[in-house]
């Protein structure tokens, strides 16, 4: 008789505590806060510091930079008075959290994150009370915009109880989004390869492999018709392929990172060289990025040379700078993760939505809490909106691995990362690499994704594009404002630090993508008359997984 396995409390517990903390675990908050505040009260020269700055006769803080104060309302008093104290309060506590001699350097900025966040939630411009832009609003439409607001809240909190945060979107995968034409040509237990119809007359002899996050739905590069990425290649005489991820659910618990690379990754290459290809360029986005760069290290250490060229887009290989994604994660955050995902079998994607929103509070929390609640006005839907309502959930071992072997131990960029049982290095990748970073990327932060030309022995072209994670990657030609600044690094270059190589760059006027156009076509084969032999498509695009 076998001995009965103990019932184990902690997941269903932390699970539970979890709802409560947004996915943050309370120890890890804990002790960073411990360690902040023994220093402080053991450091007498900071605390008569702090005294100072909270004298009476420091200067007034100037409010126009900050853009919760930017309205000429908040110029009046006693308005003005109320943004000035709350500045000088976050000068205050943004002292008190630095420049701590002793505090461990990782608790020092949750410390001083977690202090952000409470006086984000806090500021005059979030209460009807102490906003002038409400007051104003509120005189105009005699309450009416106060009214809607309650509306407003009481529409979006029923949702929430009934487990559907986000309002219905007017914009449909496949009739709206998504509408590159296309043909699914594989399908296993996590991907479906989309292969999108040629529009040129003459291919490139090696086609495009696109792999995207798995923590997001493939078509944010096929977002609409004038903002594709996919399309943008197509028509420059490329074959293109696509992944698509299955949204896990709790049957997938155990899927690996090297299921994620056999499945995934391995599984497409092996079908479009099916279809005549030799050699192909691959591309990846954020995560897929980073699992690109593993699976192409695996290959180069194995001597198969089928990739042709990289392009690596906001993707990470070196962890040890993730920027304040980071503060989310240590071993007291990965193990209260660990058990929050043994409960289901997977992360839930509002967890991971949640934390992404902390990074960016005002921009995606706080200002529109005053535009629906109090203003009373709602945002218009849009496709990117549609696109970020529709999340995806990570498996748990996945996840764990992720977590542990790339952020806590950084093994990909230390060599210690194993693929079939056996390391790799990306010194070993030989084929030249197109990476590019986004100048206010909070998900990638560019310096770290400059870092892969320190860790790389062959041609790397960095680009650095401004925008965000998303919006710079989607900066297709004529987009409005955009610019980008691009250098070279030829194998055996010197390594010239983030600071320099931005200050040696000059911005260039326009989109990056028609550079990157022309970098793939100088390393392309001439075009021919070739078309795929790959026949008998399963589904047409955008396929069955992206609705999961």
């Amino acid at each position: 008789m076998t001995e009965r396995e103990p019932l184990r409390i902690d997941p269903a517990w932390h699970a539970a505590l979890g709802q409560m903390t947004g996915g943050l675990s309370p120890a890890a908050l804990a002790t960073a806060y411990v360690d902040w505040a023994l220093h402080l009260a053991g450091s007498p020269d900071k605390m008569l510091e702090l005294r100072k700055l909270a004298l009476p006769h420091q200067p007034a803080p100037e409010i126009s930079s900050d853009p919760r104060f930017a309205h000429p309302t908040w110029a009046s008093f006693p308005y003005k008075a109320l943004a000035q104290g709350f500045i000088a309060t976050q000068n205050w506590w943004d002292a008190a959290t630095t420049n701590m001699p002793g505090v461990d350097p990782k608790h020092a900025a949750i410390v001083n994150f977690a202090a952000r966040q409470w006086l984000d939630m806090l500021s005059p411009a979030n209460f009807a009370v102490t906003n002038p832009q409400v007051h104003e609003r509120t005189r105009e439409e005699l309450g009416q915009n106060l009214i809607r607001g309650a509306r407003y809240w009481l529409e979006d909190f029923n949702r929430l109880l009934s487990n559907c945060p986000r309002r219905p979107s007017a914009y449909r995968v496949g009739e709206d989004l998504a509408t590159t034409p296309g043909d699914v040509i594989l399908r296993n237990d996590l991907i479906e390869l989309i292969r999108y119809r040629p529009t040129t007359d003459k291919l490139h002899p090696e086609p495009i492999l696109i792999v995207p996050a798995w923590i997001m739905k493939y078509y944010i590069l096929d977002l609409t018709a004038q903002r594709s990425l996919v399309a943008f290649l197509r028509d420059q005489g490329f074959e293109v392929f696509i992944l698509s991820w299955k949204n896990p659910d709790d049957t997938d618990a155990n899927l690996s990172m090297q299921d994620y690379i056999d499945l995934g990754i391995r599984a497409a290459i092996t079908k479009i060289k099916a279809g005549g290809a030799e050699r192909l360029h691959a591309v990846g986005y954020c995560l897929g990025g980073t699992l690109l760069a593993i699976a192409a290290a695996a290959m180069a250490r194995d001597g198969d040379d089928t990739l042709r060229t990289i392009s690596l887009l906001a993707s990470q290989v070196d962890f040890s700078e993730p920027g304040e994604l980071g503060l989310f994660i240590n071993e007291s955050q990965v193990a209260f993760l660990e058990d929050m995902m043994a409960t289901r079998g997977y992360l839930k994607a509002d967890q991971m939505a949640g934390a992404f929103q902390l990074l960016r509070s005002n921009d995606l929390v706080w200002s529109r809490v005053i535009r629906h609640y109090l203003l009373g006005e709602r945002t218009h839907d849009n496709p990117l909106m549609a696109w970020n309502a529709d999340a995806t959930r990570m498996p748990a071992q996945m996840h764990s691995e992720y977590l542990r072997r790339l952020f806590l131990k950084n093994d990909l960029a230390k060599g210690r990362f194993k693929v079939d049982g056996s390391s790799v290095a990306l010194t070993d990748i030989r084929c030249p690499i197109y990476c590019v970073g986004t100048e206010t990327d909070h998900v990638s932060p560019w310096r770290s994704v400059y870092r892969l030309s320190l860790l790389t022995d062959t041609d790397v072209t960095f680009v650095l594009t401004n925008g965000g994670h998303n919006g710079g990657i989607l900066s297709e030609p004529g987009h409005p404002g955009r610019y980008f600044r691009c250098g070279h690094k030829t194998e055996g270059d010197g390594h010239v630090t983030a600071e320099d190589w931005f200050d040696l760059q000059m911005p260039r006027a326009g989109s990056w993508w028609p550079h990157w156009g022309g970098w793939l076509k100088n390393l392309s084969g001439a075009p021919a008359d070739r078309r795929s032999s790959l026949v008998n498509p399963l589904d047409i695009a955008p396929g069955r997984y992206v609705f999961g």
